[in-house]
């Protein structure tokens, strides 16, 4: 079995990009305006159309099994409105994933969003976790360290304003994926820079700080190969080596943290590869994503990540299987599949 870590909802029907512009339009007319739930008409036929011809048919083409699902991530928009906007919003995102993994169970399971704002304590996002992982079945959440949308005004992920979420996710033995949402800021594109910076600095904010003393059982990954980090290696652990009361880099955090594999071309692939140990890296394309296209170098899609794997001939077949399958089992511990 081969399990994509990284995928979003980024086909969904109309009638949710309708609901988001509803909430806009009133908060246009009223900054402080509070949201209710109100209601997104989609049906179960227009999931399926959403899918079948798009995730589920790259699925099948690319040769992978299960894809571990979560909403679009560039839509989470946490700097959008207040907190009333962003839990309603946030709720209608987990239930069309909850309902994508109900009509397709052996495809995709559910990661949940959180309803973060700027400012607004994590402890709002606690009944959200539990509603997706005991209701829902929900195996992950994505955790986003820059709510306010490239302007970086929350704490950093070391200080304890973001415990309450790092304790709940022990309690329910869940990971975290960190993942910002759309830049806001004009200086940062969303997917080429936001991303990329956000995936690094969050990472710099860990190797800092104290959660993993404090938290010696918690799990994060962080996509898109990691940002600069496998990259820079040797940067981190000479900067590691400088702060006298941290261990070597490598022991500080490979119980922790984890690298996908959404880079989108072999070099980049084979580099990830070379640096960090696959006991570290999960499988993932987060296909239908940021690069859409056809690489007019290999003719083949940019995320079809699964054939730079194929293709690296210094990694064994043992080490494959850990990063195609084995690694996801042991990261994402309430995944529960044949």
């Amino acid at each position: 079995m081969i399990i994509d870590c990284h995928g979003h909802y980024t086909t969904a029907p109309d009638e949710l990009g309708q609901y988001r512009e509803q909430q806009q339009a009133e908060l246009e007319r009223d900054p402080l305006h509070q949201a209710i739930k109100g209601k997104v008409g989609i049906t179960d036929d227009q999931i399926r159309e959403s899918l079948e011809g798009a995730q589920l048919k790259a699925q099948r083409e690319r040769g992978t099994d299960l894809t571990i699902f979560s909403p679009r991530a560039s839509w989470m928009g946490h700097h959008i409105g207040n907190e009333s906007t962003s839990r309603y919003w946030t709720e209608h995102c987990n239930e069309l994933i909850y309902r994508i993994t109900e009509l397709y169970p052996d495809n995709f399971v559910g990661v949940a969003q959180l309803p973060q704002s700027p400012g607004v304590a994590p402890t709002a996002c606690i009944a959200e976790m539990d509603r997706c992982v005991n209701e829902f079945g929900f195996i992950g959440v994505n955790l986003n360290p820059d709510p306010s949308g490239g302007y970086w005004t929350d704490p950093p992920l070391g200080e304890r304003f973001w415990y309450p979420v790092y304790e709940k996710m022990c309690e329910l033995d869940i990971p975290a994926m960190i993942h910002v949402s759309a830049a806001c800021n004009p200086c940062f594109h969303t997917t080429g820079s936001h991303y990329l910076g956000a995936d690094t600095t969050a990472f710099m904010q860990m190797i800092t700080s104290d959660i993993f003393t404090d938290f010696p059982d918690i799990k994060f990954i962080i996509p898109h190969g990691g940002g600069a980090v496998p990259y820079h290696w040797g940067r981190f652990r000479g900067l590691v080596q400088m702060m006298s009361d941290k261990a070597p880099l490598e022991e500080l955090v490979l119980g922790n943290v984890f690298f996908d594999t959404c880079v989108y071309h072999q070099a980049g692939i084979d580099l990830l590869l070379d640096v960090i140990p696959a006991d570290n890296i999960l499988f993932a394309s987060e296909m239908l994503g940021a690069v859409r296209g056809i690489d007019p170098l290999t003719d083949h899609y940019f995320d079809d990540t699964r054939r730079y794997i194929d293709a690296n001939t210094a990694v064994d077949a043992q080490d494959k299987e850990k990063i195609f399958t084995t690694n996801a089992r042991r990261v994402f511990k309430r995944l529960n599949v044949d």
